[in-house]
C-alpha cells in the first residue's frame, strides 16, 4: 500500500463561524427548550434524566432507573487529583485509595432572579451580590448605550426592581448574534408585547404591538458575551389582567417586563430578602407565557487536506477479487525468501460492447477508503467516497478531505 506525504500546498486550516438558533417558551411553570416537551421512557419519567428546558450534557443515563446510573469517580491517590466542586478540607478527609465520586447528568438551563425595589444590604454595602458583581461589565458597555450604565439618570440597577435571566454559554457559544434577540410576553395567547435588540448595540427596545404603551422604549440590556438579560421595563403591558406576578404573598399586578419569567425556576437565595424565590410550580401563571429566542455564534476549526491518486499510480490492489478466480497464489517459501508466482493472471472487469466478450486488458482500480496517517505511520482518520471511483492509468484524481477540530 503507497504512502503518500501531503505537500506544504495540500492542507489548509480554516475557521466556520455559524448560528444555531436557540427558543425557549415559559408556561404554567415549566421551560420548554426548542419546543421539546418530557419524554417518558421504560425506566424513568424523563429519559434524558433532566426536566423539560434543560441540555443533559454528553447525554449520559439515558432512560435509566435510579438505581443504576453512571456516575464520575475518581480514586485518591500520590497525584492529588479530585474534582473541583470537593472542597480542600473534604478531600483532607479522604483516606487513600478511597473513592471520590461525584454525579450525573450535568445540566443545564436558563434561570432567572428577580431583584426587588431597594434590596436590604447584605455586607460591605452590597445589596445585590450576583447583579453587583456584574457591576464593571456593564459600565464596559457604556460605549454601547448609556442604559447598560450601572447608575445614572436611567436608573440605578442597584436599587430599582428588576429581573436578570442566565443563559448558560452551552446554549449559545462564543456569544449571543446581535440582532437576533426577541422576547415575547403573551396574555391569554395574546401577544402583549415584544421586544428586539433591533439597534445591535444591546437595547432591548419594544417593537410589538404595534402602538401599544412603551413602544419604542427600551425596557432593557443584554450582554452578548456573558449570556446576562437585565430586565427594567416597569409600565403596563396590559391594564386589564392581573396575576401574581410578584409571587404568592404579595397582590396581584399587571404584567410588566420587569417580571419576565414569572412562573419559572429561580436562582439565588431568599434568606437575606433580595430575591424572590416564589416563582415555583406552587405559583403557576395560568394566563401568562413567554417566549425567549436568539441565535448562537460558533466557531468550527476546519482543516482541508487534498489527497492525490497521481496517473498511473495506486492501479494495482491486494484484494483477492483482483486476480483471475481459480488461481493458485501459493508462495515458494525457504529459510531465506518468499517468492510469490509472477504468472497470476490480472482479472479483466472492463466490459465488452457485445456479451459475454470483453473489451481489451485495462489495468484499473476503485478507490473507496482514503486513510490518513500520522507521522509515526499510525491510521488517525478515514475518509470514505459515497460511490468508489474508478481509477485507471490514464486517470488522476484529487480527493478533497475536511475535518472538524
Amino acid at each position: 500500500m503507497p504512502l503518500y506525504k501531503f505537500g506544504k500546498k495540500d492542507i489548509f486550516r480554516n475557521q466556520i463561524k455559524t448560528y444555531s438558533d436557540c427558543d425557549f417558551f415559559i408556561y404554567g411553570g415549566n421551560v420548554y427548550y426548542n419546543n421539546k416537551t418530557t419524554i417518558s421512557g421504560a425506566f424513568t419519567s424523563s429519559v434524558p434524566h433532566v426536566p423539560s428546558g434543560y441540555i443533559n450534557l454528553y447525554e449520559l443515563n439515558v432512560d435509566r432507573p435510579a438505581g443504576s446510573v453512571i456516575y464520575p469517580f475518581i480514586t485518591k491517590d500520590g497525584t492529588l487529583n479530585a474534582f473541583k466542586t470537593v472542597s480542600a478540607s473534604d478531600f483532607n478527609g479522604f483516606l487513600f485509595g478511597d473513592t471520590i465520586s461525584s454525579t450525573y447528568p450535568l445540566s443545564a438551563s436558563i434561570t432567572r432572579e428577580r431583584f426587588v425595589e431597594g434590596a436590604p444590604v447584605i455586607s460591605n454595602d452590597v445589596k445585590k451580590p450576583h447583579l453587583e458583581a456584574l457591576k464593571s461589565t456593564f459600565n464596559y458597555y457604556t460605549k454601547l448605550s448609556k442604559h447598560y450604565e450601572y447608575s445614572s439618570s436611567l436608573g440605578d440597577k442597584s436599587n430599582d426592581e428588576l429581573t436578570l435571566v442566565s443563559i448558560p454559554s452551552i446554549f449559545y457559544g462564543s456569544s449571543i448574534k446581535k440582532g437576533s434577540v426577541n422576547l415575547k410576553l403573551y396574555v391569554t395567547g395574546t401577544l402583549a408585547g415584544e421586544l428586539k435588540d433591533e439597534k445591535r448595540n444591546g437595547e432591548l427596545i419594544q417593537t410589538g404591538p404595534i402602538g401599544s404603551t412603551g413602544s419604542g422604549s427600551v425596557a432593557g440590556v443584554i450582554l452578548y458575551d456573558e449570556g446576562f438579560l437585565s430586565l427594567t421595563g416597569s409600565w403596563k403591558l396590559d391594564t386589564g389582567h392581573t396575576e401574581l406576578y410578584k409571587g404568592s404573598g404579595n397582590a396581584a399586578v399587571n404584567p410588566a417586563w420587569k417580571y419576565f419569567g414569572a412562573g419559572m425556576p429561580v436562582s439565588g437565595q431568599d434568606t437575606d430578602g433580595w430575591v424572590a424565590t416564589d416563582f415555583t410550580n406552587n405559583n403557576i401563571l395560568e394566563n401568562t407565557s413567554y417566549a425567549l429566542s436568539f441565535q448562537g455564534t460558533n466557531y468550527t476549526q476546519v482543516v482541508t487536506m487534498l489527497a492525490h491518486a497521481p496517473r498511473a499510480m495506486l492501479n494495482h490492489s491486494n484484494n483477492p477479487s483482483y486476480i483471475e478466480y481459480g488461481q493458485s497464489i501459493t508462495a515458494s517459501v525457504d529459510n531465506k525468501r518468499y517468492i510469490e508466482s509472477d504468472t497470476i493472471t490480472i482479472k479483466n472487469v472492463v466490459s465488452g460492447a457485445y456479451s459475454p466478450q470483453s473489451a481489451s486488458f485495462d489495468k484499473h482500480t476503485y478507490i473507496s477508503k482514503i486513510g490518513i496517517y500520522d507521522e509515526d505511520r499510525n491510521l488517525i482518520a478515514i475518509a470514505k467516497v459515497a460511490t468508489p471511483i474508478k481509477k485507471t492509468e490514464e486517470r488522476d484524481f484529487t480527493f478533497k478531505l475536511k475535518l472538524d477540530i
